[in-house]
């Protein structure tokens, strides 16, 4: 079971419309001295503003250690997210992390968005 402000982070956070570059990130609240690791759990950021995978996962994972928590870059990838059709699809890859796991990325997804089709695909960049 997760700790619970690891419950209060959100599983997805993505741009309401576009394509765009996205990073699964595993989150983990920072071990005491001495024991072992603490909860972990794995989130899904994706922006248009990002130029870079890296950009995405800089400002996270800066966020997420001011919060005393310590991050992981999965992998990344694209998303195309059409809100009006409620489509989401999945793919492609990051030149710096690599391909993240789209299977698990799309499950946090569908959580998120239930009435949407989400789709993923190991093809594209």
């Amino acid at each position: 079971m997760a700790a619970p402000d690891l419950a209060q982070i959100s599983d997805v956070d993505i741009d309401s419309d576009g394509v765009f570059k996205y990073v699964l990130i595993r989150v983990q609240s920072a071990p005491s001295s001495g024991t072992p690791a603490g909860e972990s759990k794995e989130i899904v950021r994706g922006y248009k503003w990002a130029e870079y995978h890296a950009d995405i996962y800089d400002k996270v994972s800066g966020e997420m250690q001011k919060k005393g928590y310590d991050c992981q870059c999965l992998g990344g990838g694209r998303i195309s997210h059409q809100s009006q059709e409620k489509k989401i699809h999945v793919y492609g890859y990051s030149m710096g992390y690599g391909r993240a796991q789209h299977s698990v990325s799309t499950e946090k997804i569908k959580a998120k968005y239930p009435d949407y089709e989400v789709t993923w695909a190991d093809d594209g960049y």
